[in-house]
């Protein structure tokens, strides 16, 4: 058994680590102090760079909760509701324009696409 952050990180007997998701947000927090890189935080505790960098990315998904560390930073996030309406689709125009240059055709929506196409070839 190891401990890392405080926390123990189980040893299999096959020697593969159990890391806890307390040890795994509090590498990825090392990992944004500035001027710490993935590769030295992995070298230190003697895992592989990518398997750091898959927590990191647990973290960002809100997968993996990170302490507070001191150095490390952060981007805030604000959840707020929309300030406009989402448009209803039912408002939406019942037409379809056919432009070319000058001359506007406005179709019912209705109208069948092959017939659309034929006018459209016909300008």
């Amino acid at each position: 058994m190891e401990s890392i952050a405080g926390h123990e990180v189980l040893v299999g007997s096959d020697g593969n680590r159990r890391w806890p998701d307390a040890v795994k947000g509090h590498l990825v927090a090392e990992t944004l102090v500035l001027g710490v890189t993935v590769n030295e935080v992995a070298r230190r505790v003697g895992m592989r760079p990518n398997h750091l960098s898959e927590w990191r990315r647990q973290a960002r998904e809100g997968k993996l909760i990170l302490p507070d560390l001191s150095g490390a930073a952060y981007v805030p996030v604000e959840v707020s509701k929309p300030t406009a309406p989402v448009e209803d689709s039912s408002a939406r125009s019942k037409t379809v324009d056919v432009i070319e240059g000058d001359v506007t055709i406005r179709l019912d929506a209705d109208t069948a696409a092959v017939r659309i196409a034929e006018i459209a070839a016909a300008l």
